[in-house]
């Protein structure tokens, strides 16, 4: 799971990247807020942590503008600032919960696990669009003319991650990092030959629903002829 931090005050933010690290996350630090904003906007994080108060933009800034993209991630504040009103304005801002510091780290944890859990598919493990469905569990594929595929890792997981952003188009630069992550040395030509995989897959059962390839832009999931 893909967390990013948002933290001026560097040596906080380098000792909860460590510990998220520790804890199995993908954790990538940040100290301002503008820098946050345009990495949050390649949509490739699972949870957001946003410090309030930041250079360039605060965290409610960043939050307003993230949601204003259609960013849906869950995004989680933190701050020292403890007043009701501060807690409002955080929440109206876009953010699913708030943390006041100074914060156990088994508190910040346990709501790092709780958002990662709203941010699931459903809670039965599914996704469906148009004539498609995704069982994420099983890593099955099933299409409306009752045909279905038992799909490879890669292969669930990019069909998994196109289906979550039904309607938006991602990049292949999105897909590589959200896939094989930021660590990887995966090439972009490793997101074309897995969405060829993909692609067989949807042919395969029938569906009428398509991974259409934007020359120099990316990737979008659309189904345009299902009743």
């Amino acid at each position: 799971m893909k967390v990013l931090l948002a933290e001026d005050e560097k040596r906080m933010n380098r000792t909860l990247c460590e510990l998220l690290r520790q804890e199995g996350y993908e954790a990538e630090g940040f100290f301002n807020g503008r820098d946050a904003l345009e990495a949050i906007e390649t949509g490739v994080y699972d949870i957001i942590v946003l410090d309030v108060m930041m250079p360039e933009l605060s965290g409610f800034q960043v939050a307003k503008a993230a949601r204003a993209a259609g960013i849906r991630t869950p995004i989680l504040m933190l701050t020292a600032k403890g007043e009701l009103d501060d807690k409002v304005e955080g929440l109206d801002s876009g953010a699913d919960d708030y943390l006041t510091k100074p914060f156990m780290t088994a508190e910040l944890l346990a709501r790092l696990r709780a958002l990662g859990r709203r941010n699931l598919p459903t809670n039965d493990g599914s996704l469906s669009f148009e004539d498609l469905s995704l069982d994420v569990k099983s890593a099955t594929l099933s299409c409306k003319t009752g045909k279905s595929v038992r799909l490879g890792e890669k292969e669930l997981r990019i069909l998994e991650y196109l289906m979550a952003n039904r309607g938006r188009v991602l990049t292949r630069e999105q897909i590589a990092v959200k896939i094989w992550g930021f660590e990887s040395d995966a090439e972009y030509n490793n997101v074309e030959v897995y969405m060829s995989f993909a692609r067989k897959k949807l042919s395969f059962i029938g569906s009428k629903c398509e991974i259409k390839a934007l020359r120099g832009i990316g990737y979008e999931l659309r189904c345009p002829d299902v009743q």
